[in-house]
């Protein structure tokens, strides 16, 4: 890695869900790789990527969708954050007793672009059963009882609240992600 590089957590949204938006992963490495991105790793089959890259993080979104569409013929919502604000995100979660507790209930919602101020209550108030939605620096945590899929926080509720795309991760995968942070680094 040179000193303009970085590594990144990059998280597509929507794909291998329900026989839809089908991506596999070693074709996705692939593309990633023909990006002239390097360490490219990724975990599980919903789009959890980690790359190094000299490029900014805009940039990186817009040429991994465009490499997409051109490649799978789908247009997906592609979210990446700095490697540095993983750590932070997992540090800073409100919900971590429930996290320790059954993680697949603690969500971490990711946007495209900034948040809309004041989204985490507008959330807040189609919340039911428990559900708990909290705001970090950049992100949305949320926390869900009775599971995300009864939930009426859906997909479209927070792209709308939130004002920008948004992809969702369980605590599961966010610390699993961070783990393999920490392995690259070393």
């Amino acid at each position: 890695m040179t000193s303009q590089q970085q590594v990144f957590v990059v998280l597509l949204r929507g794909i291998n869900v329900g026989g839809h938006n089908k991506i596999p992963m070693k074709e996705l490495r692939a593309l990633c790789e023909g990006l002239g991105w390097t360490d490219v790793q990724s975990y599980i089959q919903s789009g959890n990527l980690l790359v190094t890259t000299d490029a900014a993080k805009e940039s990186l979104q817009e040429e991994l969708e465009q490499a997409i569409e051109r490649r799978f013929g789908i247009s997906i919502p592609v979210i990446a954050r700095y490697a540095g604000a993983w750590s932070n995100y997992i540090e800073n979660n409100p919900f971590v007793a429930a996290a320790g507790e059954d993680p697949s209930r603690v969500m971490l919602a990711l946007s495209k672009h900034p948040i809309t101020e004041g989204a985490a209550e507008r959330l807040q108030e189609y919340a039911a059963a428990g559900e708990r939605v909290a705001a970090g620096e950049d992100v949305l945590y949320g926390y869900f009882p009775s599971g995300a899929a009864v939930s009426k926080l859906t997909p479209a509720l927070f792209d709308r609240l939130v004002g920008s795309s948004v992809t969702v991760r369980n605590w599961r995968t966010v610390l699993k992600l961070g783990s393999m942070l920490q392995n690259t680094a070393r």
